[in-house]
């Protein structure tokens, strides 16, 4: 759930526009918000390992 919710949160439209939006967003977490950033490298992780069709197939729900 948190996952989805980042994706929903950072997401502008591209696979590569999003790693780049949470890399972007890690800058800015503190050093005890560790569980922020393993949550971000996980997402960051599973981006990686998609396509940008298999991207462009993702619904994000809104509820």
């Amino acid at each position: 759930m948190l996952r989805l919710m980042r994706l929903m949160l950072y997401n502008t439209g591209t696979r590569q526009g999003l790693v780049r939006k949470l890399r972007l967003m890690q800058c800015y977490l503190m050093p005890d918000e560790t569980a922020l950033r393993e949550l971000s490298e996980q997402v960051i992780e599973k981006l990686k390992r998609l396509t940008d069709a298999e991207f462009a197939g993702l619904e994000f729900p809104m509820n």
